[in-house]
């Protein structure tokens, strides 16, 4: 359990830039991203410009503001790594016609891929979930 305080995304930032940092460090290999609703929002904006990180995937992306918080991903018109982003149709935080529009938005290479039935947390639907995943960075690292 985390004992920080939420930074409304400034700090959170730097948290993920700070970890970037200490796995390169650690391990010399390819980084492939993935962050999920609020971490996909903070952590595509650190893994994005970062060069070390080869690929990224947003699972969940959240495009409802909420009562304490919205997110801009106009930053991520600028990215040309690999994307996946990976939804539920039923994702209460983010509309189907929501994604679709920024995923169509986006730079090559991406692929937006919808989870029929799953809801923001997929749940029942786990299994596709990682099975998408799996996929999709067998075919991102093999290019």
């Amino acid at each position: 359990m985390s004992q920080g305080t939420h930074d409304n995304g400034l700090g959170e930032v730097d948290d993920v830039r700070a970890a970037l940092d200490w796995l390169n460090a650690e391990f010399h290999l390819p980084m492939i991203f993935a962050g999920f609703s609020f971490g996909a929002a903070i952590g595509l904006r650190a893994a994005c410009p970062d060069a070390r990180v080869d690929s990224v995937i947003g699972l969940g992306i959240p495009l409802l503001p909420t009562d304490d918080r919205s997110y801009d991903f106009d930053f991520l018109r600028t990215c040309n790594k690999p994307k996946l982003l990976v939804s539920g149709t039923r994702d209460q935080f983010g509309p189907r016609l929501r994604l679709e529009q920024l995923a169509e938005s986006l730079p090559e290479p991406k692929k937006l891929v919808l989870i029929e039935s799953a809801d923001h947390f997929f749940e029942g639907r786990l299994k596709e979930l990682r099975e998408t995943i799996e996929a999709w960075v067998r075919e991102a690292v093999a290019t």
